[in-house]
């Protein structure tokens, strides 16, 4: 809060610039503490009682919040009013494509979830039809939220993401229809649109409200059916110049049989910690998969290939096994430590969040054995963590992305 007070005082901007300020600052405090009395705003922005007093008026004539209560049981007047930010102020959509579905979740201006519907989508359907479907599911879930326009969408798919457009970088790895539904998002209305990579999504989920909420440095190392990584310094996600940081799959690592190409990760990373190499190395132990989890939610880039080994099945049988499954994970742990070795050797992040299917079927007895690993083959003390935000946690990046760009867009300072 100290930050805050200093932001709302001493300003030299002019009368109507710093009015601005204050209101958006007034609107963080609402959105991180919930509903304040006058008093509390003037205790926590360090703004005068007049000051706070025209903010309020201000932002109740703009709809932006309401009186939501009282403060105590027993206290009455102006000086009681909770205010709190009207959620239903607006609304916001974030989206997670798969190679086989698609799930849309629309959430209110505070980020909580309304409405969410999830749709498969054919094998064999051409784009066209793909997008159709999509565009069909978006619209059941904004009308069984009660909600018109959204403010704003995020999309979190697989592939590259060019930084400086906004676009896919490459369409070769991505199904023909994830490029034709953001077009046709964009289309169909005035919002922003934002596109990001479905790992990076999963990262802002764990650094807001997962594993990684203490720390403004880590790297996510994404295991699922495919491997990924994304990057987090001093509190900003780095993508790299062409939307490519994090393509760990193609790490070139020993104990694999060759080297990756740039047309392929085989013999990259991915050879030794994708899914069908945990499954291979689950048979060399006498492991053999266990039918899902109730409830489990694939995770990013899960059904990239819908004939992809069910690993996330191996490794959580093998945790369960206790003692039995021992040798198993010590062996993935020391494949996985390899990858997290050559990031921190680059990075030196201080801290590694296993997410993914893998990530979170292992939890701490895999996050345990890989950082024993890493100490052995690593001078850089790095702590390794399992993820926490669970199976959903591209769609819940997407909607934290979509609900900062609604935010953004209306409290900001009018240009």
């Amino acid at each position: 809060m100290h930050a805050l007070r200093a932001a709302a005082a001493g300003r030299t901007a002019s009368p109507s610039t710093a009015r601005l300020i204050n209101d958006r600052i007034a609107l963080q405090l609402l959105q991180s503490e919930g509903p304040l009395t006058a008093s509390q705003l003037t205790s926590l922005t360090g703004l005068s009682r007049p000051t706070v007093a025209d903010l309020v008026d201000r932002l109740q004539a703009a709809g932006l919040i309401a009186v939501v209560g009282e403060s105590g049981a027993r206290r009455r007047g102006p000086n009681a009013k909770l205010y709190g930010i009207v959620a239903d102020r607006a609304h916001l959509v974030g989206l997670d494509l798969r190679a086989h579905s698609v799930t849309v979740a629309v959430a209110d201006l505070l980020g909580r979830v309304r409405a969410e519907r999830t749709v498969p989508i054919g094998p064999d359907d051409p784009p066209g039809r793909a997008v159709a479907t999509a565009l069909a599911a978006l619209d059941a879930a904004l009308g069984a939220a009660g909600a018109g326009r959204p403010q704003a969408i995020a999309v979190g798919a697989p592939g590259l993401v060019d930084p400086a457009t906004g676009r896919f970088g490459g369409t070769d790895w991505i199904p023909a229809w994830h490029a034709a539904l953001v077009g046709a998002l964009q289309d169909r209305t005035v919002a922003p649109v934002l596109l990001e990579n479905e790992v990076n999504l999963a990262a802002l989920a764990e650094q807001r409200d997962g594993a990684a909420t203490d720390r403004d440095t880590f790297v996510l190392l994404w295991l699922g059916h495919g491997t990924g990584a994304a990057v987090v310094l001093d509190g900003r996600l780095r993508r790299g110049a062409s939307g490519g940081t994090g393509e760990i799959g193609f790490l070139p690592v020993p104990g694999t049989d060759g080297l990756p190409t740039a047309g392929g990760c085989d013999g990259g990373f991915h050879s030794l910690a994708g899914s069908a190499a945990i499954c291979a190395l689950a048979a060399a132990h006498g492991l053999r998969p266990g039918p899902p989890a109730p409830g489990a939610a694939p995770d990013a880039g899960a059904d990239t290939d819908a004939d992809a080994p069910p690993a996330e099945s191996v490794v959580r049988a093998a945790v369960a096994a206790g003692g039995g499954g021992d040798a198993f994970l010590d062996a993935l742990a020391a494949r996985i430590a390899l990858g997290v070795a050559a990031v921190c050797a680059v990075l030196d992040p201080g801290c590694v969040v296993l997410g993914g299917e893998i990530g979170r079927s292992g939890g701490d007895a895999l996050a345990t054995r890989v950082a024993g690993h890493l100490a052995r083959i690593s001078p850089l003390a790095t702590e390794v963590r399992a993820g926490t935000v669970g199976g959903r946690a591209v769609l819940h990046g997407a909607v934290l992305a979509a609900t900062d760009a609604a935010q953004n867009e209306l409290f900001a300072p009018a240009r």
